[in-house]
């Protein structure tokens, strides 16, 4: 009997520790949720730092159509394409400066007057191939624009040349009036007289009247 109780009691011991052993492991307790209440204050948000300043890049001017030349230097480099010619004794940069047409008009140095641009060519054409060593010396050069589309050029020049084997040597007083043919400048009109006219040729109208002597 003793043994017997003995055996029963070890079974029993087991028996409770197996039974607390399963508690432990396969029971899940719900915990209930804590309630928690913050008492820190609401943090102010931070300002964002200024990004910094980055160099301001260089700017590449615009790139502009190129500026026309004013009228007034247009017609000098018409007029000087027209010296240039008479220098060369070139007949197509002399004439080419001129306005192709028949109201074209020449008052010459001698007086004479040619009218047509064909009539100055061929007066051109038949004397500039007996003249060499020209040396045209202009000056006083004066450019006055009449508005947008005309203008007037004078100077005094002098000429030295050889014309026909012969030295001959001229100087006077020259007015060319230009005016815009479509977009180049072309001479209208010349006009040229000598520095010293002739006193015979002068009417007594023009003549400077000598001066008076006082007793």
């Amino acid at each position: 009997m003793r043994r017997f109780a003995f055996t029963c009691a070890i079974l029993l011991a087991f028996s409770t520790i197996a039974l607390a052993q399963n508690t432990n492991s396969s029971t899940t307790t719900n915990a209930r949720p804590r309630t928690t209440t913050s008492t820190t204050q609401a943090t102010k948000p931070t300002p964002a730092k200024p990004a910094a300043s980055q160099p301001a890049a260089k700017q590449t001017p615009a790139k502009h159509a190129a500026t026309p030349a004013p009228a007034a230097d247009t017609v000098l480099a018409a007029f000087n394409k027209i010296i240039d010619g008479i220098r060369k004794a070139n007949v197509d940069l002399a004439t080419g400066g001129y306005w192709n047409s028949p109201a074209l008009v020449l008052f010459n140095y001698n007086g004479s007057v040619t009218k047509g641009w064909d009539q100055m060519r061929k007066n051109r054409e038949s004397s500039y191939p007996d003249i060499k060593d020209v040396k045209l010396d202009v000056r006083d050069v004066h450019v006055q624009m009449l508005g947008r589309e005309g203008a007037v050029v004078t100077c005094l020049w002098s000429q030295s040349q050889t014309y026909k084997g012969a030295p001959d040597t001229a100087s006077g007083r020259m007015t060319l009036a230009f005016k815009r043919v479509g977009t180049a400048w072309k001479a209208v009109h010349l006009h040229t007289s000598p520095d010293r006219p002739d006193s015979t040729r002068v009417p007594a109208s023009e003549q400077t009247p000598p001066p008076t002597t006082k007793p």
